[in-house]
């Protein structure tokens, strides 16, 4: 007899947290720099961000978490040049300028990275069809 549980399925991710050292200082990065839109803030060590569909926390170590050693996020865009251009001149700092990844049957994919205040790695991706 199968004891197994249903559950409904997981819907799209809907917050990342990033761990920093300083929020304010990674909120000007994500907010000026990235350009994503500034949500609110839950006192000093909580910053929030939208990213598409996806809320960014910004936070402290809250007792778990390393600073700069998270995921890395991939932003997607439809001009990766132009936006490698765009974030680098608002203050990101160039990690890896945009280049190929992979050859699909439909598509390529391409990326580039830039790194936050705290060294954290950001990608920039393109699927060039």
């Amino acid at each position: 007899m199968s004891t197994a549980i249903h559950s409904p399925a997981l819907g799209d991710i809907g917050q990342i947290a990033i761990t920093v050292s300083d929020v304010e200082q990674a909120l000007a990065f994500y907010r000026d720099a990235l350009g994503l839109r500034f949500l609110f803030s839950a006192g000093p060590q909580l910053a929030f961000v939208q990213a598409g569909s996806v809320r960014l926390m910004l936070s402290t170590p809250q007792g778990a978490g390393a600073v700069g050693a998270n995921s890395t996020l991939y932003f997607n865009t439809q001009d990766l040049e132009a936006s490698y251009a765009a974030v680098g001149a608002r203050g990101a700092r160039a990690e890896s300028a945009p280049h190929l990844i992979a050859k699909m049957p439909d598509h390529e994919l391409w990326m580039a990275f830039v790194r936050d205040p705290d060294g954290n790695l950001v990608g920039l991706m393109e699927e060039r069809r």
